[in-house]
């Protein structure tokens, strides 16, 4: 990390450490953003993509089917963005309990999951708060690699960004020594509460770009920091339900993402972040609705091809299928209170129909899904421009 890289305005945030490592100490988020044509014209397409998925939010009858499709599609990529290398089949085959060729990526990813679901319902009793940051990272790296790291503590010593191996001395960037940051995570906390006139979805891209400035843990920072924006959007009731997130485009688009972040640092213009996450909001919103239209119709197609089915076991299971994408036996005959023998007839039925199919090629244990509705989840975004 060079002065030279630096802005002249920037300079001044540059710091030696307790330990003499020159470090960026970022300022305050700004309170007031300059708008000009193209960032107006980013916003109003955004809040209009975003009103728009709220809505779908709001009418669909069983939200479940779309937030937890969502939410697995949203952790691989999340953790793709850091290196772990887990598809959304890998992710499913592991919470089957079946064998998959990477089970600590997919523990990973899963632990991804199991955090967001977390957050998501403590935010009715707790607010944002460094305490629910905490809770997320814990849960994120519990029991995988990078535990090591602390999970749910701030970390006590000095990172850097950086290709592995490289040292501190030729780091991309180095954030602020550990002992700068009680007073920078206080002042981020109150920045996500205070009323100001920014709108909320400006406000989520600088919370984002601080957090991600400040890095206060070993790791995970960057799978944290996007945790916490569909978090901000709900609690702010920008969103009805958890069904935005921007992952996808930020991993489609990873060099904008990472370079427009950093130029924020260097130079202090944070607009070129600011389009970025706009457009990230737009493009994902609208991705968002039409998968929801697209499992909507799947959902109908399936309950006519079992009208005939008079067997409430059946149609349980097809819920249980486009909620948890996969369903086991064993599973089903316990969430029902059903026997094994009761489950196992509907998932053959559903099988018969070609609805569903094994998916392990086991004799025992085995995992089931619709071919059809895992694309519908995992099919890349439209590549049209936006």
């Amino acid at each position: 990390m060079e002065v030279e890289d630096f802005s002249q305005s920037q300079r001044r945030y540059l710091k030696k450490s307790l330990l003499g490592h020159r470090t960026f100490v970022p300022p305050p988020a700004p309170r007031e953003i300059e708008f000009d044509t193209e960032l107006v014209g980013a916003l109003s397409a955004a809040d209009r993509a975003l009103g728009e998925l709220s809505g779908v939010g709001k009418r669909i009858r069983n939200s479940k089917m779309l937030v937890r499709p969502y939410l697995h599609r949203e952790a691989v990529l999340s953790s793709r963005i850091e290196g772990t290398q887990s598809s959304l089949s890998d992710l499913l085959l592991f919470e089957a309990d079946a064998p998959t060729e990477r089970p600590d990526d997919a523990r990973e990813v899963l632990n991804y999951v199991q955090a967001l679901e977390w957050g998501v319902a403590q935010l009715p009793k707790l607010p944002l708060s460094l305490r629910l940051i905490r809770g997320l990272h814990d849960r994120l790296l519990r029991g995988v690699r990078g535990e090591d790291s602390t999970p749910g503590e701030f970390r006590k010593t000095q990172n850097w960004l950086g290709p592995k191996g490289t040292p501190i001395e030729r780091a991309i960037f180095v954030p602020p020594p550990p002992e700068a940051l009680p007073s920078l995570l206080d002042e981020w906390e109150k920045y996500i509460h205070e009323e100001d006139a920014l709108p909320p979805l400006l406000k989520c891209a600088l919370i984002h770009y601080q957090f991600e400035t400040i890095h206060p843990f070993s790791d995970g920072n960057g799978r944290v920091g996007r945790l916490l924006m569909p978090m901000f959007l709900i609690d702010r009731q920008c969103l009805s339900k958890p069904l935005l997130y921007l992952s996808a485009y930020f991993e489609k688009n990873r060099n904008a993402y990472y370079d427009s972040l950093s130029d924020g640092r260097r130079s202090g213009d944070l607009r070129p972040w600011l389009l970025v996450f706009l457009r990230a909001v737009m493009t994902q919103a609208k991705d968002a609705a039409e998968r929801a239209d697209q499992l909507t119709a799947l959902q109908e197609q399936v309950r006519d091809t079992m009208s005939a089915s008079r067997s409430g076991v059946v149609h349980r299971i097809i819920d249980a299928l486009f909620t948890n994408l996969f369903v086991v036996a064993t599973r089903e005959a316990e969430r029902q209170n059903v026997t094994y023998a009761a489950a196992q007839n509907a998932i053959d039925a559903l099988v018969a129909a070609g609805v569903i199919e094994e998916l392990t090629g086991r004799t025992y244990g085995k995992v089931y899904s619709s071919r059809r509705l895992l694309e519908i989840v995992d099919r890349p975004a439209s590549s049209k421009k936006s």
